[in-house]
């Protein structure tokens, strides 16, 4: 009989490896020799015995203990893969080959469990359009919406009236079967939804005529919304426990409703900030003036300061919109326009050529220092 490798060396580690080191190197060797992967591959098979051996020794503290000290001659050559198979001993190879291989390996005592405890309903979502004005202020709407509901006649059981569930023979109510299978490594329990059941470990008898055993049905209703003052587009209003109804006593999803706000005819939004562009004259510019500025709720005046120049903002404190999370309010900020005036009649074309006379250049002061860079330059 050849002689047995160093287990170290079976697993690619160096002596006094950690634990963790072990588990990684395992994981990687057997998901590569695994039989299921290689199917009528002798020399696969072997290497695949030769690792889980090699596991079986030094993933046991007292076993890897006595190895590291002794070698061979401190271990069982039998222990972990003997007669009993891979049912003992192994320090976590049933966890190992539940997250390789998707849980089809449980070992005897089953990793997949039950599936017939309570769930939560589906989340479901929906888009709601609003004005302006409704965002800003807030509003009570009413939205109609198709989903799923709990059946009112069996109450969601799916069950006909005066009749229950049971509890499914094939699995005993655990939702899964389990089948032993016989290797030449030892003996694998492999789970599987149960069938007759669907993994919810009950069965019905006679199903409720009206939804056909399922516990629900579709159904348009309508539900009254509650839209709070600052919200804007994409603003998320969740409203818990309007989804779909959840399953085997489990509470309904939510309905989250996500906002899209129609644009203004003035305003635009900036945050809680609102902007408002406003054209005045050359004369309001030039020598002031007292406007009239619109907000979202009233009329307010503004002095305009005499030599207002073009594009100027100003800021009117507290008059935007209000934040849903903490009230206070944003600033409205009004740009100004200067509007040159067109369509001129002859008259009007020679008072602002006697104006422009007039005024000379240091009432120009922007203009004047231009002209003077400009002289620089070309001299």
């Amino acid at each position: 009989m050849a002689e047995k490798r160093d287990y170290y060396e079976v697993l690619g580690l160096q002596k006094g490896a950690s634990e963790s080191e072990i588990k990684s190197a395992f994981r990687k060797l057997a998901m590569k020799y695994h039989p299921d992967r290689n199917p009528d591959n002798k020399e696969a098979e072997e290497k695949f015995k030769e690792i889980n051996e090699a596991y079986s020794i030094l993933s046991d503290p007292d076993k890897k203990s006595k190895y590291d000290k002794f070698g061979h001659a401190g271990v069982d050559p039998n222990a972990g893969f003997g007669g009993g198979g891979f049912s003992g001993g192994f320090g976590g190879f049933e966890d190992i080959f539940g997250d390789l291989f998707g849980g089809a390996f449980g070992g005897f005592g089953g990793r997949g469990g039950a599936r017939n405890g309570p769930r939560k309903g589906a989340d479901l979502q929906k888009r709601m359009d609003i004005t302006f004005e409704e965002a800003a202020f807030g509003t009570k709407k009413e939205i109609r919406l198709t989903k799923n509901v709990a059946c009112e006649e069996c109450g969601g059981t799916g069950a006909a009236k005066g009749t229950t569930k049971k509890t499914c023979p094939t699995c005993g109510g655990s939702g899964r079967v389990q089948s032993v299978q016989n290797t030449p490594f030892g003996q694998f329990a492999t789970q599987t939804t149960c069938s007759r059941c669907n993994g919810t470990g009950e069965i019905i008898e006679t199903p409720c005529s009206a939804c056909g055993g399922s516990g629900k049905v579709r159904k348009t209703v309508t539900i009254t919304v509650d839209i709070p003052a600052g919200v804007d587009s994409e603003s998320v209003i969740p409203l818990r426990g309007q989804g779909e109804p959840g399953t085997n006593g489990g509470p309904s999803g939510d309905l989250y409703l996500v906002l899209s706000v129609a644009p203004h005819k003035l305003f635009k939004r900036k945050g809680n900030d609102l902007w408002l562009e406003m054209p005045i004259t050359f004369a309001q510019a030039a020598l002031g003036d007292e406007i009239v500025v619109p907000t979202l709720t009233e009329k307010v005046t503004y002095k305009v300061p005499a030599g207002t120049q073009p594009d100027t903002v100003f800021r009117l404190k507290g008059k935007g919109i209000k934040s849903y999370k903490t009230g206070r309010p944003g600033d409205l900020y009004v740009k100004v326009n200067l509007e040159v005036p067109t369509k001129l009649d002859n008259k009007q074309k020679k008072l602002i050529r006697e104006m422009g006379e007039a005024l000379g250049g240091e009432c120009h002061q922007k203009k004047k220092s231009f002209g003077e860079k400009m002289r620089e330059l070309f001299e």
